[in-house]
């Protein structure tokens, strides 16, 4: 190997491009959405005592063993869980590096990074304490909500990757960015009440946890309200975005919302009217992700931050998209 090919891959290493950070930040935002799927499949198969101590497996062993009252399916799916686990957190780590050795620095981009692999630690604690409270229906809502702020903030790192570091730049009214604020909002009571839902519906992840004593009728009732205001929001925001000029990647990012989100509505309803089959559940719970990450970029997308920043100062370009 040339010492010019040898120091061309030493910096590679040391200065990771653009396009190797926005991969990593969208392996964290994919491993994000795929961690909360895999925990609603432990739920709905009734896997989440598989491994009925934390952080072992079983008493002495940090992996499943024969047990005459654990089946060894829900041992391997809550298992194979927390071995996700391991993935997701190793990532998080891979894509902090990639922020802090990026040139120029980028401080914003550094703690949107810093905050995916605290976030795995607090989420495994979170999930331990729901083992060891043996999935009190509490605990887990606040599993999954935690679950909704990293891919929140996972998708708002996948965005930063891409762009750059100035004074935010309105691409759309303030009135329709506040509007913005109300359907971020929304989203997480919208998720919230999912949560409820879930807590007093039959998946409680293990045949002897003590449900939500709560009518699932009414908590459904409430959840479909919350996401008709969704809808509606989103509607506003819409005939609002006509009468302004938004960027390719704004409309894009606005009608994949809108896809999503009815999509959604239409599979929760089916879903109920069917009494909630296993894999419609789970189907539920990725769609729910995905439209908390589209809020997310459509957030970002409402506003311009300049080009991704190079150390040798290169000209400006125009916002990707428009």
């Amino acid at each position: 190997m040339s010492s010019s090919s040898a120091l061309s891959r030493l910096s590679f290493l040391s200065h990771p491009p653009t396009r190797l950070l926005r991969g990593l930040a969208l392996a964290v935002l994919v491993t994000q959405l795929l961690i909360a799927v895999t925990g609603a499949t432990v739920r709905v198969t009734g896997s989440g005592l598989g491994c009925p101590t934390w952080p072992q497996c079983f008493p002495g062993s940090m992996v499943p063993v024969s047990h005459a009252e654990v089946a060894t399916l829900h041992q391997v799916i809550e298992f194979g869980n927390r071995l996700l686990t391991g993935l997701v957190g190793f990532v998080a780590l891979a894509c902090l590096l990639a922020a802090w050795r990026t040139r120029p620095y980028r401080r914003r981009l550094v703690r949107l990074a810093l905050v995916m692999p605290v976030g795995v630690l607090v989420q495994a604690v979170l999930g331990g304490i729901t083992v060891l409270v043996d999935l009190s229906w509490w605990s887990v809502s606040l599993h999954f909500m935690a679950s909704a702020v990293l891919i929140w903030v996972a998708a708002h790192l996948f965005h930063a990757a891409g762009e750059g570091d100035r004074e935010p730049a309105l691409l759309v009214t303030v009135p329709m960015r506040r509007l913005l604020v109300a359907v971020t909002a929304t989203t997480f009571a919208m998720l919230l009440a999912g949560t409820l839902v879930t807590a007093a519906g039959p998946h409680a992840g293990d045949a002897d946890t003590p449900r939500l004593g709560v009518a699932v009728p009414l908590l459904t009732q409430v959840h479909a309200l919350l996401v008709m205001a969704y809808v509606c929001l989103l509607a506003v925001f819409g005939v609002w975005l006509r009468y302004t000029r938004p960027t390719k990647s704004l409309l894009r990012v606005y009608g994949t919302t809108c896809v999503v989100v009815l999509a959604q509505g239409a599979l929760g309803s089916v879903q109920y009217l069917l009494g909630v089959p296993e894999a419609m559940v789970v189907l539920h719970v990725f769609g729910a992700t995905v439209v908390i990450a589209l809020t997310a970029l459509l957030w970002g997308e409402s506003r311009y931050r300049g080009p991704v920043p190079t150390i040798t100062g290169d000209a400006e370009k125009e916002p990707v998209g428009a």
